[in-house]
């Protein structure tokens, strides 16, 4: 006698990261801060090795008035003018098609409200092969099955692989929902340049002759990509999607603001046709009063305040961060190369993937372990939180982790 739905998967969640976390502060208070590296903490740390939680951010947050953080927000699907300042600052001028917002729960709730109301139970969502687990986990939760496409053809994205999983899939249902976490994609730091970003948008421009389209472009690390106002200039292809396709952008604030525990993002809506925008948007709006009923108002008022009052000082303060993010990420991957540790290709973002079959994977992470290095498993890699090493932290860490791989491997 079961007391849950037949249809659901009662296997235990395999916690990757927090499990991994546990160990590493057990290793820190037995072997010291000093020998432990913590490679595995997907939120910004400063070179002090405490996490970022921006001033501008908070000295806001702190200063609105207590009735304004209690009380619920003026609609379900989020403050009005929430919603217009999450649209100016995500698309930046980039795009001009149909759009409508919901507010969210994190980046998550967006990405977790597409996959479960854009799909009937037995279909297949499309994910990259190498992705955020929680992409499979809410998949799997709404009784979906899963097709991959490969990331990378040597340095660039698989155009090909791309191209042939979307092919499958149509050849079992008329509809396709595609997944692509861009830029600084997690867990590699790779992003699309724009050429790529137009042969996705080709492609499925001809799959939407025949199915229904909806791209969930994830785009929770944005606001740290390197190239900044240069990043969201790819939302301009958007701009020539045909009539049969559907963009939703999840957008999150947990990063963006590093306000990892205040969850709130927004689903951005996108569609040449206004009815087909309406569509989703009702949809939605019912789900979200379904699901979580109402979004933090506190943080939806900070993001408003920050955008009107503080920009120029949020700006100057995350962009200190974006640089120094980049130094770490440099140093990382040129002592990579010049020592031979292999990793998928890298632009920009939070995370470096080493690249390696899941039977190496796994007795390596042991290795590292016993080493005092911990990192993630992914599917088929490593992966290493630059965004959470200091500088010092990360200067020969590439060359001790390809000592403790050849060990490995030979």
């Amino acid at each position: 006698m079961s007391f849950v739905k037949e249809s659901v998967s009662q296997k235990p969640i395999v916690d990757t990261v927090f499990t991994i976390v546990k160990k590493a502060k057990e290793d820190k208070a037995k072997s010291g801060e000093d020998v432990v590296v913590d490679a595995t903490i997907g939120s910004l740390y400063d070179e002090e090795g405490k996490l970022v939680a921006l001033d501008s951010v908070f000295s806001s947050l702190k200063n609105l008035d207590n009735r304004v953080l209690a009380a619920y927000a003026a609609s379900f699907t989020g403050n009005e003018d929430f919603k217009d300042r999450v649209y100016q600052w995500v698309l930046d001028g980039n795009s001009h098609l149909h759009h409508e917002i919901i507010a969210t729960p994190g980046g998550t709730g967006a990405v977790a409200m597409t996959i479960q109301e854009c799909l009937e139970a037995g279909q297949t969502v499309i994910l990259p092969e190498i992705a955020w687990g929680s992409y499979n986990l809410m998949a799997q939760m709404n009784n979906l099955q899963i097709a991959t496409y490969a990331l990378f053809e040597e340095d660039h994205f698989n155009i090909e692989s791309f191209k042939h999983t979307c092919q499958m899939v149509m050849a079992q249902q008329n509809k396709l929902v595609v997944v692509i976490n861009d830029p600084c994609h997690n867990p590699t730091g790779y992003s699309l340049n724009k050429e790529e970003w137009n042969e996705v948008i080709a492609f499925l421009n001809e799959c939407s002759q025949t199915h229904a389209v909806v791209l969930l472009n994830d785009i929770a690390y944005i606001d740290y990509a390197y190239g900044q106002k240069q990043a969201k200039e790819y939302f301009s292809v958007f701009d020539q999607i045909s009539d049969n396709i559907v963009v939703i952008v999840a957008f999150s604030l947990s990063k963006s603001m590093t306000s990892y525990g205040l969850r709130c993002g927004a689903a951005i809506i996108m569609g040449q046709r206004e009815e087909a925008v309406q569509e989703l948007k009702i949809v939605f709006e019912k789900d979200a009063r379904a699901t979580w009923s109402n979004i933090n108002n506190g943080a939806m008022a900070t993001f408003v305040d920050v955008m009107d009052h503080h920009l120029k000082a949020y700006d100057q303060e995350r962009l200190h961060y974006v640089a120094l993010l980049k130094e770490r990420s440099d140093i990382f991957v040129k002592e990579a190369k010049e020592v031979g540790l292999k990793h998928y290709p890298y632009k920009e973002g939070f995370f470096v993937t080493l690249s390696m079959d899941n039977e190496t994977r796994d007795k390596y992470h042991e290795a590292l372990m016993e080493n005092h290095i911990y990192t993630v498993k992914v599917n088929l890699g490593i992966r290493v939180a630059v965004c959470s090493l200091s500088v010092d932290k990360i200067k020969g860490l590439a060359k001790k982790m390809k000592e403790i791989l050849d060990t490995v491997e030979s």
